[in-house]
């Protein structure tokens, strides 16, 4: 006879949370993140250094500018399996090179925000078919926008691709290379582009804050009132003036830390996305952002419908100007040589008219004469 099972307090609801544990530890996670910003604001260095490991080597910008002929910006994808304490997390890092890097950076986020809406159509695409076992899964879960240091606000550029990137896509801003500017300076910047996202209505991300849990509550308000998180940078060892080896940037005046809350908020940042709101990062994209663009497509689409694409490439745009300025400068110079040639004309009917009229003035003046001549024999002729 089988021995009972050990007596527990209830019916054993209270275990789930246990059973949902195992369930996700084995399964994992996957999490997609977004870098944008210009060239040189260290997007790569910072995602490196936020997960201990090169995901991508280091670019190199000495042939940065022989990409201005293109005038694309370009939509990358790394992939990585990450590891820790036997849980692991499929990593998807998506980059943006070529943004904000031109002259006329008209419609250079198009790229991007169309990549967004991509995703979500792929998905949406996948969950109207037949078999859903296996779906490929691209969704943004996090967006980190670089702001460039320059100490004074945002550009019309951020404005424009935040404003479009907020409604899409959990939208984190940072601002790069924290390490070039003082604390005075830092603080009252990042007081400047708070005020610039309250007054264009820039939606970003903000960490909820949970009133059962004050612990929890009180490192979101930690976090909000750190928002646009100040960043260095860096996947070398340093050694500080008291002997320490940190990750960090040294100076003449000594050493930037990466990690040290009173230099940059990296270390919010890394709890931001990973520690602490990682999930909710997850959850707040499936639950909001692809379900507002799910909602969105269905009441303008019948079901199954494909999705109308905009042929709105800036790169062909680019090329359809190029070639209307051209046609229009053809044109011109076509309408210059005919008047040109209109007025040769109207030149050579004028001295044609008038090289008539003498010829008309000479005939009459040889009838004339012929008239006398004629004359004068007539009464030669009566005399005889």
């Amino acid at each position: 006879m089988a021995s009972p099972a050990p007596a527990t307090d209830g019916i054993g609801i209270a275990n789930l949370p246990n059973q949902r544990h195992k369930i996700v530890a084995k399964r994992g996670a996957h999490f997609t993140i977004m870098v944008v910003g210009e060239s040189g604001l260290g997007k790569t260095t910072l995602i490196n250094t936020l997960f201990s490991t090169e995901l991508s080597p280091p670019k190199s910008y000495n042939r940065r500018h022989h990409k201005q002929l293109d005038k694309l910006t370009e939509v990358e994808i790394i992939k990585a399996e990450l590891e820790e304490k036997q849980f692991k997390v499929k990593l998807t890092v998506i980059d943006t090179p070529g943004f904000g890097d031109y002259v006329n950076n008209r419609d250079s986020w198009l790229p991007i925000v169309e990549f967004i809406d991509d995703q979500h159509e792929a998905y949406m695409r996948q969950e109207q078919q037949p078999q859903r076992s296996e779906k490929t899964d691209l969704r943004v879960h996090a967006c980190l926008y670089f702001i460039r240091p320059t100490g004074h606000t945002l550009k019309p550029l951020d404005i424009e691709i935040m404003k479009r990137l907020g409604t899409r896509v959990n939208l984190i801003p940072v601002v790069a290379k924290a390490d070039t500017l003082t604390q005075h300076d830092l603080q009252l910047f990042k007081k400047r582009i708070r005020e610039v996202i309250a007054a264009q209505g820039i939606r970003i991300y903000t960490p909820p804050i949970e009133p059962d849990d004050e612990a929890g509550a009180e490192h979101a308000r930690i976090l909000i009132d750190a928002i646009p998180f100040s960043i260095i940078g860096s996947t070398e060892d340093v050694k500080t003036p008291d002997g320490r080896v940190v990750k960090g940037r040294e100076y003449i005046w000594g050493v930037a830390e990466v990690e040290n809350e009173n230099h940059c908020d990296f270390k919010k940042l890394r709890s931001l996305l990973i520690r602490t709101h990682m999930l909710d990062l997850i959850s707040t994209s499936e639950e909001l952002h692809y379900e507002n663009y799910r909602q969105q497509q269905m009441e303008t689409r019948k079901f199954g419908e494909p999705k109308v694409k905009k042929l709105e490439n800036p790169k062909f745009k680019e090329e359809e100007e190029s070639l209307r300025r051209k046609f229009t400068e053809q044109v011109k110079a076509e309408e210059a040589r005919f008047r040109r040639w209109e007025q040769q004309l109207i030149a050579e009917r004028d001295r044609l008219n008038k090289d008539l009229e003498i010829a008309h003035s000479a005939i009459k003046q040889l009838e004339a004469e012929l008239d006398a001549l004629q004359a004068g024999y007539g009464r030669t002729t009566g005399r005889r």
